[in-house]
């Protein structure tokens, strides 16, 4: 449940930026833009040594960007790393 979540985010995050999946894929170097798909419908994760990547291509602040998704991908090490609060 907390991917999909983390999926609506970088959804939502992607239309904002203007990209469609395939625009996102293609900047990121991906071959297939199936892979945006399955991190948006929480079958798959962003994986952590691209977080920057992702952050840069949809004008986020990369720091933000990966402490954001700790909060779903990792929510307990998140609470112990930055507290109770998201």
């Amino acid at each position: 449940m907390l991917r999909k979540q983390a999926g609506d985010w970088l959804k939502a995050r992607r239309a904002a930026a203007g990209l469609s999946q395939v625009d996102l894929a293609a900047k990121l170097g991906l071959k297939y833009y199936t892979f945006i798909s399955q991190v948006e419908n929480g079958f798959s994760r962003v994986p952590t040594e691209t977080m920057q990547a992702w952050a840069t291509e949809l004008g986020l602040d990369p720091s933000a960007f990966a402490k954001h998704l700790l909060v779903y991908y990792e929510p307990e090490l998140h609470r112990l790393l930055f507290g109770t609060k998201p």
